[in-house]
Order: C-alpha cells, then sequence, then structure tokens
C-alpha cells in the first residue's frame, strides 16, 4: 500500500495518522524543463488498524516533515528541505519551509534558512499556494492520487480491482523547486517525519520506494522506519526472507532481488522524463503492479486499478480532496 499504514499491523507509526509517510513522487515540470516538482504525501484520511476516518488536523505541529536529497550517490543527504507547522486556536495552520545543505542536511533537526514562511495550510477545495522567489510551495488536503487494490492485498493479494484509495483524501506538501537547488546532476530522494518526544527528535518514518517499509521489513519494521538509507544493507536478509515466503524464490535469488531493493531511495534525475522505476516518479506511474510482480515472482502482475482522473495539469497537480472539511481561518 505505498507507504501507507507503515506502523505495526497496518497501522500508523507511533500510533499517530500524521505521521504516516504515503508516497513520494518526483518529475520535471510540465513545460519547464528548468524546474522540478517534489511531492511528499502523508496521514491518510482513512485507517484500516483501526478502521475508520482520521483527524482533521493536517499536520502536526510537533513533527518536521522531512525531504531528504543526496546529490553525490553516498545515501547520505546533502541538502534537505524542512517543513513545520503552526496551528491557531481555530484549527487553521501556517507552515514554514527551510532549506539546509551540508553536514546539518544530514543530521537531524529543524533549523535551516527560511525559504517560505507564513504560508497557509489549504482545508478546502481551494488550493492555497505560496511562491517566494524561485520556490513554489503548497501544504494541505488533497485527493489521494495512489491507487491500489488494498483489501485485496489483505485477503492473501486475491485481486478484485476495487481502487480502496479511489475517494479517499491525503496530506500533500508540493514543492516547485529549481533544478539549480537540486544539483547538477542525478540525485537521490527520501523522505521521513520526526516526533518531537521529550525535548528529543524521533524518527517515526521513513521511506523513498512504494510498499517496501509495509511488506517486506518483517520483525523489523520498527527498526527499518527507525533507520538511514546510507545502512539499509543490513535489511537485505530480512527482505530476502519476506521475498522467499511471498515469491517462492529462492534463497540466492531471493537476496539478488532484495539488493536491488535497497538502499530505499528514489534516484531522479532533472533531465530526463520521469517514469518508475526508472527515473522518478509521476503521479499517474502505475508502481503497485510493478511491487506486486517483485513480491510475487511474477505469479501476479496486476491488481486491476488504473491512475485516478482528477488531477490536474497544473500545480500542485493533486486532484481536490473529496471529503469537506473545517471552514479554512487565518492563524493567530
Amino acid at each position: 500500500m505505498s507507504h501507507h499504514y507503515s506502523g505495526p499491523d497496518y497501522g500508523f507509526p507511533q500510533g499517530d495518522a500524521r505521521l504516516d509517510l504515503t508516497d513520494l513522487y518526483a518529475f520535471p515540470k510540465p513545460g519547464d524543463v528548468g524546474k522540478s516538482i517534489l511531492i511528499m504525501n502523508v496521514h491518510p484520511s482513512v485507517g484500516v488498524n483501526p478502521p475508520g476516518p482520521t483527524t482533521p488536523e493536517p499536520f502536526a505541529p510537533e513533527a518536521v516533515y522531512e525531504l531528504k536529497i543526496d546529490t553525490d550517490g553516498d545515501a547520505v543527504a546533502d541538502i534537505a528541505y524542512r517543513v513545520r507547522f503552526l496551528s491557531s486556536a481555530g484549527g487553521a495552520q501556517i507552515a514554514t519551509l527551510r532549506r539546509v545543505e551540508g553536514a546539518e542536511a544530514a543530521g537531524t533537526g529543524d533549523g535551516g534558512q527560511a525559504v517560505i514562511e507564513g504560508a497557509p495550510v489549504s482545508t478546502g477545495r481551494e488550493a492555497r499556494v505560496t511562491e517566494a522567489g524561485d520556490h513554489r510551495f503548497f501544504a494541505g488536503w488533497r485527493g489521494d492520487p495512489f491507487f491500489f487494490d488494498t483489501q485485496g492485498a489483505l485477503n492473501n493479494l486475491q485481486f478484485t480491482g476495487d481502487d480502496f484509495f479511489a475517494e479517499k483524501d491525503v496530506c500533500s506538501i508540493v514543492l516547485e523547486v529549481p533544478n539549480s537547488a537540486l544539483g547538477s546532476k542525478k540525485i537521490g530522494l527520501w523522505h521521513r517525519t520526526l516526533n518531537g518526544v521529550d525535548g528529543k527528535w524521533v524518527q517515526a518514518d521513513r521511506g523513498a520506494l512504494p510498499s517496501q517499509s509495509v511488506f517486506l521489513t518483517g520483525g523489523e519494521k520498527g527498526a527499518y522506519l527507525a533507520g538511514e538509507p546510507a545502512d539499509d544493507a543490513r535489511f537485505v536478509a530480512v527482505f530476502a526472507h519476506s521475498l522467499e515466503h511471498t515469491g517462492g524464490y529462492t534463497p540466492e535469488e531471493a537476496t539478488r532481488v532484495a539488493g536491488t531493493l535497497l538502499p530505499d531511495i528514489l534516484l531522479y534525475d532533472p533531465q530526463r522524463p520521469a517514469a518508475y522505476p526508472v527515473n522518478g516518479r509521476t503521479l499517474s506511474d502505475d508502481v503497485m503492479d510493478g511491487f506486486v510482480s517483485i513480491l510475487t515472482n511474477g505469479k501476479v502482475t496486476r491488481d486491476e486499478v488504473g491512475p485516478h482522473h482528477d488531477l490536474l495539469t497544473s500545480f500542485p497537480y493533486l486532484g481536490s480532496p473529496h471529503q469537506a472539511r473545517s471552514a479554512e481561518l487565518t492563524a493567530a
């Protein structure tokens, strides 16, 4: 289910839906080869365990939502974009976007140079967009672009073509950035959420490639979510064990395939068209057909679900939310 429900037993990391990463996207801006669109989706509007709607508050004010960028191929961040949210007494939220480089980008914190401050968070159908210099920013509820037969997956991969996410919403953080801000060549991307606990930052969730943290981590899920891509080689054996079980791979073949899935980083070259898994990921790429095929060793290749039809052709590219939520107010 992509990163949806990456906590224990298809729940949420640390029991908080607002900290649950769902999907990461990266693609060239349509009509402008000099810019890229980076999208972090978090906080599914509906849970599986426990079932039912999640909190209407989009983002956790006590958390950091971070996009990590590796520019030299060592699986360590050289650039990071960090987003914090502030809630008013009336429930409205505003966002601050910061950027850090170098050793600080590889670390843990909420500092950095402010790129955008006081950006309003959208809860209604209108997308409230903030621009500052050569950056454009959106944060708020949108229609979830992810498509998959979740109930079929939970029923031993017996797919019926029922798109669980067709009418679901998600909280999106969308950045439009100049390619010059991403380095000069192919980059590696991942996102993570940090939760403030007893005065310390605790990594709640992380990932980049669809569904790995949900289906392949086994009993090591907690360690995986708290880990760093540079250390992902330690999970090859865990992934291989899961692939042997789900796909009937031989131990040698399972180890080989597991090695291709780690580190958990999305590779993206801004100078080339985006298409998962070759380069980046667009909102309509059918990532789950590919993942299910890997998971089952080719025994199952499709879930019979296709892309959503409410996507926009311009920023922020995700469709309007399906569910009406509280009126947007001006944060104090």
